[in-house]
C-alpha cells in the first residue's frame, strides 16, 4: 500500500522560454512528458518590478552580456496577457497545470483575472508587506518559497497571508536556498522539517542544486511539493538555463521521486505481497532431527529447525517439547502435532 498523499512536482520554467511563446509551449510540453503536475512560468512587468538603476545577480551577469541592464534583460522575457492566456489554455488541452509567480501587484491582479487558483509566491517577495497582504487577501492556494530567509521573516510573513484572510491550511512552504546554482553544502534540507515543525504547515522544497539527488532526499524527509527548474537545452542562452535541467533530467528526477513516495509507504509494518513467497522459504519450522518411530516423545535429541517454514514454526518449541508423535517421521520430514 503506497502514500496516501501524492508528492506534487512543479516543472519550473520560468524564463527559460526567453520570451518566445513557441519555446513556451515546447517547454509545456517537455514538463507534461516528464510526469509534472505543472508547468510553472514567471508574471512580471519588468518596470513594475525592478528600477533602472538595479544590477543583475552575479549568476546573471555569468549567463547574459554584462553590458545590459536587469531592467532590459527582464523585459525581453515579459509574457503579456494574449500570452497568458494562451498558454493556460494551451496547458489545458495538454493535461497539465498552468502555475506562474508574479512579482509585481499588476502581475498579481492578472492571474488573479486569468482565473489561477493557486500562486506561488517567490523568495524575492517574502517581505514585501503591500504584495503579501494583496496575495492573502485573495483567499487562494499558496506556494511560498522561502530563500534568502530566517524563521522570524517566515514568521512575519506567514502571519501576513493569514491575517489578510488565507487560512494557514491553504499555504504550503517551501524552503529553498536562492544560490543559482546552489552548492550541496548550502542546500540544509533539514531546515525543511523546521519549518514544519514552528509553524505546523505543509512544507516542500524548491531546488536550484545541479543534480537531483536534494529533490530526492526532501520527499524522503517529507516534502509535499517539489519545485525544480528545466530548460530544452542548458546552452541556450539566458539567465537560468545553466542552472536548470534539461527534459531527460527532469523525467529521471520525477521518476526517481515517484520511486521513493512508494517506498516510503504508509508507515504500517506487515508482510508485503512480495514477500510471501520468501517467508515459506527462508523461515524455518519442526522436521525430525532423525527418524522418529509413533508413541516415542518429541525432544531436543529428535528434533531440529530446517527450512521451509511450513511448519510448526521454532517459537513454539516448548508446546512441542514431551508431546507423542502420532506416526511415524523420516529423517528431515516436516513435524505435525
Amino acid at each position: 500500500m503506497g502514500r496516501i498523499d501524492r508528492v506534487f512536482i512543479i516543472a519550473e520554467a520560468g524564463v527559460n522560454h526567453n520570451g518566445d511563446v513557441e519555446l513556451a509551449k515546447r517547454m509545456v510540453n517537455a514538463a507534461r512528458e516528464s510526469g509534472a503536475d505543472s508547468v510553472k512560468f514567471q508574471t512580471f512587468r519588468a518596470e513594475k518590478t525592478v528600477s533602472k538603476f538595479a544590477p543583475k545577480a552575479a549568476y546573471q551577469k555569468d549567463t547574459t552580456d554584462t553590458g545590459e541592464a536587469q531592467l532590459d534583460m527582464l523585459k525581453s522575457l515579459e509574457l503579456n496577457r494574449a500570452t497568458h492566456k494562451y498558454l493556460i489554455s494551451y496547458c489545458g488541452v495538454k493535461g497539465i497545470l498552468f502555475l506562474s509567480s508574479p512579482f509585481d501587484l499588476e502581475s498579481i491582479d492578472l492571474l488573479d483575472e486569468l482565473g489561477l487558483e493557486m500562486l506561488k509566491i517567490p523568495s524575492g517577495e517574502i517581505t514585501n508587506l503591500p504584495y503579501l497582504r494583496k496575495i492573502g487577501g485573495l483567499k487562494k492556494k499558496i506556494i511560498m518559497s522561502t530563500g534568502m530567509t530566517n524563521l522570524e521573516e517566515i514568521k512575519c510573513a506567514l502571519n501576513v497571508l493569514t491575517i489578510s484572510g488565507t487560512p494557514k491550511e491553504n499555504i504550503t512552504i517551501l524552503h529553498c536556498n536562492t544560490g543559482y546554482p546552489t552548492p550541496f553544502e548550502d542546500v540544509n534540507l533539514k531546515a525543511m522539517l523546521l519549518i514544519k515543525d514552528t509553524f505546523g504547515v505543509k512544507v516542500g522544497y524548491s531546488d536550484h542544486t545541479l543534480g537531483i539527488e536534494a529533490p530526492i532526499a526532501a520527499v524522503a524527509l517529507g516534502a509535499s511539493i517539489i519545485e525544480k527548474h528545466f530548460t530544452l537545452d542548458r546552452a541556450m542562452e539566458g539567465p537560468d538555463h545553466k542552472a536548470s535541467l534539461e527534459p531527460q533530467e527532469l523525467k529521471a528526477m520525477i521518476k526517481a521521486i515517484r520511486n521513493v513516495e512508494n517506498a516510503l509507504g504508509d508507515g504500517i509494518k506487515r508482510v508485503s505481497p512480495s514477500e510471501l513467497e520468501n517467508k515459506r522459504v527462508a523461515r524455518k519450522s519442526a522436521v525430525a532431527a532423525r527418524e522418529i518411530k509413533k508413541g516415542e516423545l518429541f525432544s531436543e535429541e529428535n528434533i531440529t529447525f530446517k527450512r521451509p517454514g511450513v511448519g510448526i514454526s521454532p517459537m513454539d518449541w516448548y508446546k512441542m517439547m514431551g508431546k507423542t508423535a502420532k506416526r511415524d517421521f523420516k529423517e528431515d520430514e516436516v513435524i505435525e502435532l
